[in-house]
């Protein structure tokens, strides 16, 4: 069995693929359950974010195929939509991109702490549905460890650098007056209430937020002083909106194209700022063609987030310097755990071995044989069983294995070269 981790990012796939390969929260719970009933898979989690979509299992190396297959079919696209845009990581390589994507070093944004708690969400789902194991489990809690030390013995959390940071500074850059402008916010997740604090910060004058649940955008307005609607009354409110931000996880568009043009019909060409944050989008792409219209994508944050990356240099160096000495760490362990289950192994034949030669020294005993004869039996046919098995593979390997096998043999037995 091997640590597997299949996926893609921001570094390896635009973002009209990696919409059509996420999972949403809705979804997870069952597809865990599918991935995990895969034959070969021991034990398995899935890793959805906006710039991510990841693997995580115990598998054998040869059942790669199955999980890019098993992931084709569940989100429903042809054969080879995934494959350009993988990477796939084995053993001490997902040890160490987990600890990294834990820290933040692989983030969009270096070092925003939000992929933390989205792994945490997902280490719970993966535990709900039952399909973690002991390596997984302990896989996670050591990122969860580590990632805490990073943000202690480093300034890589210490200026606030996120995407929802990042929009906020472009919308600063469009409007030079935030306090006299309206934000309508979409959804009431984590992203849009870490949005939400920023605005407050920074003055935002109204703020109108918009949930499938109305009950979750009461509670998000109320800490803004704003406004909450259920989104079947965005196309009243839109009008209103010189700033518009969306991060739901719903699959099609929030808003299209002729809502958004009859907004902008009602507002006398007043300029809107649009920026969607959410993987699927929310915001049709064409509304980009409209004039008046400012649309922003994830993907077009990378400029205003570059220059926030300057100041995590540094700390970054001293975490990645980290997180390979933890990673190593965790790789000790795995070693450990093996060598482990191997010795049981060789203590489990030899006690069967052990038991075997006992019974027959007993028949011999009652047969009346010598206790000498019987000891001399037990010490010899013992010795034999014990280093038949490890003896003619040593005959029967080639010269290179033989080789190998040899070295290996006199660390095992701690056995003297001697002289011919």
């Amino acid at each position: 069995m091997s640590l597997l981790v299949l996926g893609l990012s921001h570094h390896t796939a635009p973002l009209p693929v990696r919409e059509r390969l996420a999972f949403t929260e809705a979804e997870l719970p069952a597809a865990l359950t599918r991935l995990r009933a895969l034959p070969g898979v021991a034990e398995a989690a899935l890793l959805s974010t906006c710039n991510r979509t990841e693997i995580l299992a115990v598998a054998q190396p040869e059942d790669e195929g199955r999980l890019v297959g098993w992931w084709r079919r569940e989100r429903g696209v042809p054969a080879g939509t995934i494959e350009p845009h993988l990477f796939v990581l084995r053993d001490q390589g997902g040890v160490l991109h987990g600890l990294r994507v834990a820290c933040g070093l692989d983030s969009m944004v270096l070092g925003e702490p939000q992929i933390l708690g989205q792994m945490k969400q997902a280490y719970a789902q993966a535990r709900d549905a039952g399909s973690l194991g002991p390596i997984l489990s302990r896989l996670f809690q050591h990122c969860f460890a580590v990632a805490k030390l990073v943000r202690s013995r480093t300034q890589i959390g210490a200026h606030p650098v996120s995407v929802a940071y990042a929009a906020v500074q472009l919308a600063q850059h469009i409007f030079a007056d935030l306090g006299s402008q309206t934000a309508l916010l979409i959804g009431a997740g984590e992203t849009v209430q870490l949005l939400a604090r920023h605005l407050k910060t920074r003055g935002i004058g109204r703020v109108i937020v918009a949930n499938r649940s109305l009950e979750r955008a009461q509670a998000l307005a109320a800490t803004l002083h704003g406004y909450a609607i259920g989104l079947d009354d965005l196309g009243l409110h839109l009008p209103e909106a010189d700033l518009v931000i969306s991060g739901t996880a719903s699959r099609g568009y929030v808003l299209g194209r002729e809502r958004v043009a009859a907004a902008l019909s009602r507002r006398r060409r007043k300029p809107m700022l649009m920026i969607d944050l959410a993987v699927p989008r929310d915001l049709d792409p064409a509304i980009g063609r409209l004039e008046d219209v400012y649309l922003y994508s994830l993907d077009d944050l990378r400029a205003v987030i570059a220059e926030n990356l300057k100041v995590r240099g540094a700390a970054a160096e001293q975490a990645e310097a980290l997180v390979e000495d933890y990673a190593r760490e965790f790789e000790r362990w795995l070693e450990s755990r093996d060598a482990g289950a191997t010795i049981r192994r060789l203590r489990e034949s030899a006690r069967a071995s052990r038991d075997q030669v006992l019974a027959k020294a007993r028949r011999k005993l009652a047969n009346g044989e010598s206790p000498e004869a019987v000891m001399a039996f037990v010490a010899d046919t013992l010795a034999n069983k014990i280093l038949h098995a490890p003896s003619e593979r040593l005959r029967r390997a080639g010269a290179v294995e033989q080789a190998l096998l040899l070295d290996a043999a006199h660390k095992l037995f701690n056995l003297r070269e001697t002289e011919d």
